[in-house]
């Protein structure tokens, strides 16, 4: 991204109908750790990249329990997401002390994407530099979300949001019509499989850096850490991986997730008018 005079506030529009400040806030998230999840006709599934800060710290969680049918996994700011995380655990308590019920998942995200909106458009506010996957299971069915920091949210069947997660967007896309009538392991596999494409060739999927999430029909949202994920990691151990190389971030010349020129392109391309 490069600096411009109407990227100093997200209450600026641009002169071509853009704001900056949302479009830098959606960069964050696809700097943030990778996560992907999937749904079936009864579970849906998390896998998520944990980082550590340094040799020394423990890895930073990336799932994150809200309610017993409901769970998150995080792209982006780890902080942005405590305070969302925080605000759905409460509307889920709310609602249940209400209505003696768990709150449906599409009314949750509803309200999500609500909160999201006011820091997009009030003055000295910035939006939530955070990406979710929002996974539950109620009345309806199974339900996986995703979030995003312009407070748009998608209803998916499968999706991978973070940092080089088009190689884990294209190994779902092969797979898609496979995934609604998966067991659960097949389900886990797939996720799996999908999350490791993310990372470079000389990068394998440890208990360390890896942590999974379930929910679905007649189980609560359940996490597995550490040694809990290791019999699945030992059962995608032989698979060849989907990525072609060790990087697969946008080149100078390359769209972004979203069909506009990556910023290193629109430099480019200012830079070469400028010559002319």
């Amino acid at each position: 991204m490069f600096r411009n005079q109407y990227d100093s506030d997200v209450s600026v529009w641009s002169p071509q109908g853009r704001i900056y400040q949302i479009e830098y806030a959606m960069e964050a998230v696809k700097q943030g750790s990778a996560t992907v999840g999937i749904k079936t006709k009864t579970h849906v599934v998390l896998v998520a990249l944990k980082r550590a800060s340094s040799e020394l710290s423990a890895h930073q969680k990336k799932i994150v329990p809200i309610d017993d049918h409901l769970g998150i996994s995080i792209a982006g700011l780890s902080a942005d997401a405590r305070i969302l995380s925080r605000f759905m655990r409460n509307e889920c308590l709310n609602n249940k002390y209400a209505y003696d019920s768990p709150m449906p998942v599409s009314r949750l995200v509803s309200v999500l994407g609500s909160k999201s909106q006011i820091p997009t458009q009030r003055y000295g506010r910035r939006p939530f530099g955070v990406g979710l996957l929002v996974a539950g299971y109620d009345d309806l069915g199974a339900h996986l979300y995703q979030t995003c920091p312009s407070a748009n949210y998608y209803e998916c069947k499968a999706m991978a949001i973070g940092a080089r997660s088009q190689s884990a967007r294209t190994y779902l896309e092969k797979h898609l019509n496979e995934f609604p009538n998966s067991t659960l392991d097949d389900a886990i596999k797939h996720a799996l499989r999908a999350l490791r494409d993310t990372l470079p060739n000389e990068i394998e999927l440890t208990t360390k850096n890896c942590s999974l999430g379930i929910v679905g029909q007649d189980m609560p949202f359940t996490i597995f850490d550490d040694e809990r994920v290791k019999p699945y990691l030992d059962a995608i151990e032989g698979d060849a991986r989907g990525n072609s190389g060790p990087d697969d971030r946008p080149g100078p010349g390359d769209d972004d997730d979203h069909g506009r020129p990556t910023s290193e392109a629109r430099v480019n391309v200012l830079a070469e008018s400028m010559e002319h």
